[in-house]
């Protein structure tokens, strides 16, 4: 395929600046409320399985067996994740942006709701944690075709010399979807009274019931996205595509025989990016809630709540950062510096989040472990900033939907599925210093694909073909 317009479809393709006369903040909001929304239902389920469902879905004494159980659960969703961008991606290169976007939000969060109506296993035995499994995977699928499509909203509307600005606002759901998951247990908890599961047992108001209100209320938020990307139109880089008559029949398999190298370098750029997110949302909180006999730091769950948003401010803030260093000095550039500093961050986890050195229970230093979640959430932030610039950017506009989600989704099972997994049993069996070995051995591997990687500020967004 030809990877440029010339003649007579150059003459019949719409024009890009006509285009995109769509208003700027409909765009935002289309790509910001959809992600904002589908990282929501992904962090509830999150806060949940470290808080809720080791007591209310696996059975057993062992505390770390159960929270393993529950994290295998969670793991579930990043199998789904790739799965999801090819089913979606094949859709999003063939019929276009806007309606794939409405089918993944649809899947997110009715699966999101049935969970809050799950009986647990105390009610249907073995059938609780199965159906729950599934309905975590139905989640995956759903959000393994939302983040390339709302990526690619943004930047197939965006200017030229500003994409990773423009970029910036679906990442910008991670946090505020974070905030909003997390900000709602806490209300609840503080609401109802809860403290902890060792202190109150499974007979609490808010094991019993008021775990499910978060699930419930998310069916309001997908009504809003819905509404919103409704009256959205078309992105002017895909209709352009169209009027070429560029679509291809299987993006899979075209992606894979045109774009297999950037697929790799897609997805071990993303690869610290994930494992450093998963480690400082997921992991930490079975970490700093856990028993101290059980190699955690023993800190009341509402507390640690309120570290973990209080540090996820800064992860917001750092968004909009990233997307302005990407542009000025670009993406390539900026994100291994970004990712050494990630690297020297791993090294240390022995020295700052050591229970000898920060305390256990009442002794434990809330400051050091505040200071602790500020940096790895700072460095979140500038990391994954720029990255819905840098994959859609590696891929042509044909395959670009399908490329760019497998890349993502294919690093979520390298990065994340595993990683709370594996950092609770490295924790359990070397202490937390080789969790943090774990994050900079990530970072390695992101800083090969980095440096191994083209700079792709100044692609033009608007070729077919293979993208080098």
């Amino acid at each position: 395929m030809s990877s440029s317009v010339t003649g007579a479809d150059a003459a019949s393709a719409p024009s890009l600046s006509s285009a995109t006369a769509v208003p700027r903040r409909r765009v935002i909001m289309a790509s910001l409320v959809g992600t904002t929304i589908e990282f929501y239902d992904f962090y509830v389920y999150a806060t949940a399985a470290v808080a809720v469902f080791p007591a209310l879905f696996f059975t057993g004494q062992d505390e770390t067996a159960k929270l393993l159980a529950s994290m295998a659960t969670f793991a579930a969703a990043f199998v789904a994740r790739p799965i999801g961008s090819v089913i979606f991606g094949h859709y999003g290169d063939r019929i276009g942006r806007k309606a794939t976007l409405i089918g993944a939000l649809l899947t997110m969060g009715v699966a999101t709701f049935l969970i809050g109506l799950l009986p647990t296993y105390y009610s249907i035995g073995l059938w609780a944690p199965l159906i729950l499994t599934i309905l975590r995977f139905c989640q995956g699928l759903g959000l393994g075709g939302e983040w390339s499509g709302a990526a690619l909203l943004a930047t197939e509307y965006a200017e030229e010399g500003k994409r990773a600005r423009a970029a910036m606002w679906p990442q910008l759901g991670a946090p505020f979807g974070f905030i909003l998951a997390n900000g709602f247990f806490l209300v609840l908890t503080l609401v109802m009274g809860f403290v902890s599961v060792a202190e109150q047992g499974t007979d609490h108001p808010f094991l019993t019931w008021g775990w499910r209100i978060p699930f419930l209320a998310s069916v309001v938020m997908v009504v809003l996205g819905l509404w919103v990307r409704f009256r959205l139109e078309e992105t002017p880089v895909f209709r352009q595509a169209l009027e070429q008559g560029q679509k291809v029949k299987t993006p899979l398999t075209e992606v894979f025989r045109t774009s297999w190298l950037q697929i790799v370098q897609g997805t071990f750029i993303m690869l610290a990016t994930y494992v450093l997110f998963y480690l400082m949302t997921a992991w930490i909180l079975s970490y700093g809630i856990g028993k101290p006999e059980n190699g955690g730091l023993g800190i009341p769950y509402r507390e640690f709540l309120v570290l973990q948003l209080l540090a996820v401010l800064l992860f917001a803030a750092m968004v909009p950062v990233s997307g302005r260093l990407a542009d000025k000095y670009g993406r390539r550039s900026s994100q291994l510096v970004i990712t050494a500093a990630i690297l020297g961050f791993g090294l240390l986890f022995g020295t700052l989040m050591n229970p000898a050195s920060v305390g256990t229970g009442e002794d434990v230093s809330l400051v050091r472990v505040l200071v602790f979640l500020a940096v790895g959430m700072t460095l979140m932030g500038l990391t994954f900033g720029s990255m819905s610039a840098i994959l859609p950017e590696l891929f042509p506009t044909n395959v670009r939907y399908t490329g760019s989600g497998v890349a993502y989704n294919v690093s979520s099972i390298l990065g994340a599925a595993i990683t709370p997994y594996v950092a609770v049993y490295l924790n359990a069996e070397h202490g937390v210093g080789a969790v943090g070995l774990y994050l900079a051995f990530g970072a390695v591997l992101t800083l090969v694909a980095l440096w191994f990687s083209p700079e792709t500020k100044d692609v033009d967004m608007t070729s077919v073909g293979t993208r080098r």
